[in-house]
């Protein structure tokens, strides 16, 4: 009795205080109710004060306003055609993998106009898609696809279902208001929270590891956690499942391992991937991909929760990762493509829109990103994107200028890493990085070259038709693992026609190769140089590359200098993977009557043998013709040296590879052999005056003066008899140390890492 006394006490007391507030706020009480509710949603990528922002600038921003146009006509059509939400069946680029994706990019798209245009269609068709999603999704056994080691019930593998969630967490954060107590329940209960627990503590195997794919998973349980105001959902994004025993190791779809070391979530998703520098190691391939959850769940926590200073974790690395994406591709925006990656991905994708206009709207208002932004020609339909389109519209935006860099690997920065060197529209990427996980390839001390953004001397990328279902479903090729991440593949040594590692996963991921320098101060000349001692036991590859601007050169030239050293005898591959027409050569070969395979294995069963020479003397030249530019190179051989031009397609019944040209410089039974090659760009061809111009390589000879332990030193002379010294210092190479060198009774002094002159 006495209970029931002091509650109705309790409840009168609350009645006759909400009054008081009501008379001197003249606020009653579904108006709290009301303002609190309007203050929480949106709140994840687009906030309550974005959405007013943005609504008052309607019409006077043109980026945003035509951004808002294309979405709005795409997302209307799909509100035309109708809604179709099928039963999965399909890997990916089959109708019901490509619907359900096509549903997230709507759902997403549709939330958004709902909250800029106050236009009650948009909310209800998103609440009509994601009835019937709740609908489906508790009927859904596992996919039917079997191939993934961890299966989702939308799609063949849980990386897809996370990417929905990711996406239509935002639609729901969008709706929220509009839909009932009642359908909020509905969907949280049934589709919701069963989605995020499918995807983390059912499919751990998934979850629990350091890698893109888990990077998604995090983010989707994390941002419906937002949402849902569900502190165990954001606790087991930002921290993995707690007290899991996982006590085997399972070979995850590209052949690496899942790691059981306990570190998990998306806080060590961005400790352990990503290097001091903002370099992500598995390449700018799948960290253009990963940036999407990562920026997008972080943009999340620093709006609902921030206290967390997510843009602050590990010395901001979220945004300084973005400049190093976009320092990894060409003069035409594309990324280099390191480890697993597809050519032709660019910073024009929709994943480097909401990076470009996030790191500007939560960094430091770089004007640099604006310009990208007006080249990718939209922007996001959120508080970031509005601080873009007004960043332009007043004229802020200047020119990104890419610089040489290099670009650190490994969560402290000491696992080798990439150098970029640049001049005059030609780009050298050097590679010299840790593994990457199981998207990397074993490719230690390998290099492509560049000229305005087309490729000289190429990297192959990955060997996958990604989306396109009619090559094995869109997803890695078996010849990904055959021929892709197999050494002879990439521009470095093979030794004994087997790859760096054996190509083994579990050997590569312990091991980095180290810097020896890296210098970009000069213009004229810039180098990087790097050495590994574990690709090959008993081996040790040090590989100096620089570009050089030269008065008496048409365009900067590459010098490549690859020292290796071992205590066997071995045969060494040396290859050149150019694009174009064969020229001219300073070589006899002769081409086999019947095209067949270099080797049975480690790639070599997928290189036919098309030429065979010898080396004649100690220069070795060859020219070849390429997107109406000419390039040379000469590199030092010998008499013994092998000539063998190759050409990739042997054992691919498919077609599943490119028919790519490559040269092959072979040396056989040699412990120790110094690598020199200069590589020119000169003149041009006009196919309407029919006019060839400087077509004829301007170097006479290239010669090892000095090879010794401590030192290297070449020199190059030019058809009009001008001679250039090059000298690195293959060890005590650090800015500031001194160097004193005798060369053919001549005293050569300096400090720092190299000379030139």
């Amino acid at each position: 009795m006495k209970n029931k006394i002091t509650s109705k006490f309790v409840y009168i007391l609350v009645l006759l205080v909400l009054f008081a507030c009501k008379n001197d706020n003249e606020m009653d009480v579904d108006s709290v109710s009301e303002t609190k509710v309007s203050q929480e949603h949106p709140k994840l990528i687009l906030t309550a004060q974005g959405v007013k922002d943005i609504r008052a600038q309607l019409g006077t921003i043109p980026i945003f306003d035509k951004s808002l146009q294309a979405v709005k006509e795409e997302v209307n059509a799909e509100i035309e055609a109708g809604i179709d939400v099928p039963i999965p069946k399909d890997y990916s680029g089959g109708y019901t993998h490509s619907r359900h994706k096509q549903n997230w990019f709507t759902l997403q798209k549709a939330g958004l106009l709902y909250q800029i245009l106050d236009d009650e269609k948009y909310a209800k068709y998103v609440k009509d898609m994601l009835m019937e999603y709740e609908a489906l999704y508790k009927t859904l056994p596992l996919h039917p696809k079997t191939r993934s080691y961890a299966r989702g019930k939308l799609f063949w593998q849980c990386l897809n279902d996370s990417n929905w969630l990711v996406y239509v967490s935002q639609a729901y954060d969008c709706i929220y208001n509009y839909l009932t107590e009642e359908e909020r329940n509905k969907l949280e209960t049934n589709l919701f929270r069963p989605f995020a627990d499918h995807i983390s503590v059912d499919s751990p195997q998934f979850y629990q590891r350091v890698h893109n794919h888990s990077t998604w998973g995090n983010a989707a349980v994390g941002m419906i956690g937002l949402v849902m105001d569900d502190e165990e959902l954001i606790n087991r994004a930002l921290y993995g499942i707690k007290d899991l025993k996982l006590d085997t190791k399972e070979k995850d779809d590209d052949g690496g391992f899942l790691n059981k070391d306990g570190k998990a979530g998306f806080l060590a998703n961005i400790e352990e991937p990503f290097s001091p520098d903002g370099y992500y190691n598995e390449g700018p391939y799948y960290q253009r991909y990963a940036m999407y959850p990562f920026l997008v769940f972080a943009e999340g926590l620093h709006n609902v929760k921030p206290e967390l200073k997510i843009f602050e974790y590990k010395g901001g690395v979220l945004l300084k990762s973005i400049n190093a994406l976009l320092n990894l591709s060409d003069a035409d925006g594309e990324f280099f493509p390191l480890n697993d990656g597809q050519k032709g991905m660019s910073y024009y994708n929709n994943a480097l829109v909401t990076a470009v206009d996030i790191s500007y709207h939560f960094g430091d208002q770089d004007p640099g990103l604006l310009s990208i932004a007006k080249e990718q020609d939209k922007v996001l339909l959120d508080d970031s994107g509005l601080a873009v389109a007004l960043g332009i519209k007043e004229g802020n935006e200047k020119p990104f200028t890419k610089k040489s860099i290099n670009l650190s690997d490994g969560p402290e920065g000491k696992q080798g890493g990439v150098g970029i060197l640049r001049n005059q529209g030609i780009e050298l990427v050097f590679k010299y990085a840790s593994q990457g996980s199981s998207h990397g390839h074993y490719d230690k001390l390998s290099y492509s070259l560049y000229e305005k953004g087309e490729e000289v001397i190429q990297d192959y990328g990955l060997s996958r038709f990604v989306n396109i279902e009619q090559k094995g479903g869109g997803n890695y090729l078996k010849e990904n693992k055959t021929w892709a991440k197999q050494t002879i593949a990439h521009n470095t040594i093979t030794q004994n026609e087997t790859s760096h590692f054996t190509g083994k996963y579990d050997i590569g991921s312990l091991h980095h190769s180290d810097l020896n320098y890296f210098s970009s101060e000069y213009d004229s000349v810039q180098v990087v140089s790097a050495i590994e001692k574990n690709a090959y036991p008993g081996t040790t590859m040090l590989r100096t590359m620089a570009i050089i601007k030269d008065e008496d050169f048409e365009k900067p030239f590459m010098l490549d200098i690859m020292k290796v050293t071992s205590a066997t005898a071995n045969q060494y591959d040396f290859p050149f993977y150019y694009f174009g027409q064969v020229l001219q050569t300073n070589f006899k070969y002769s081409s086999p009557e019947t095209l067949k395979p270099l080797g049975s294995k480690n790639g070599y069963q997928h290189l036919y043998l098309e030429g065979l020479g010898k080396a004649s003397g100690k220069n070795t030249k060859f020219s070849w013709f390429s997107n109406n530019k000419f390039y040379s190179l000469t590199t030092v051989t010998n008499t013994k040296d092998e000539l063998l031009f190759a050409r990739l397609g042997a054992n691919d019944p498919e077609f599943n590879l490119r028919r790519d040209p490559a040269l092959i410089l072979r040396t056989k039974n040699s412990k120790a052999r110094t690598f020199v090659s200069v590589i020119e760009s000169h003149g041009s061809y006009s196919a309407v005056s029919e006019s060839a111009l400087n077509s004829k390589s301007n170097i006479k000879e290239i010669k090892t003066v000095l090879d010794s332990n401590a030192y290297t030193a070449i020199t190059i002379t030019t058809i009009n008899g001008k001679t250039k010294l090059f000298i690195t210092a293959n060890t005590n190479n650090t800015k500031d140390s001194e160097h004193n060198i005798k060369i053919n009774d001549k005293n050569y002094e300096w400090s720092g890492s190299y000379y030139f002159k």
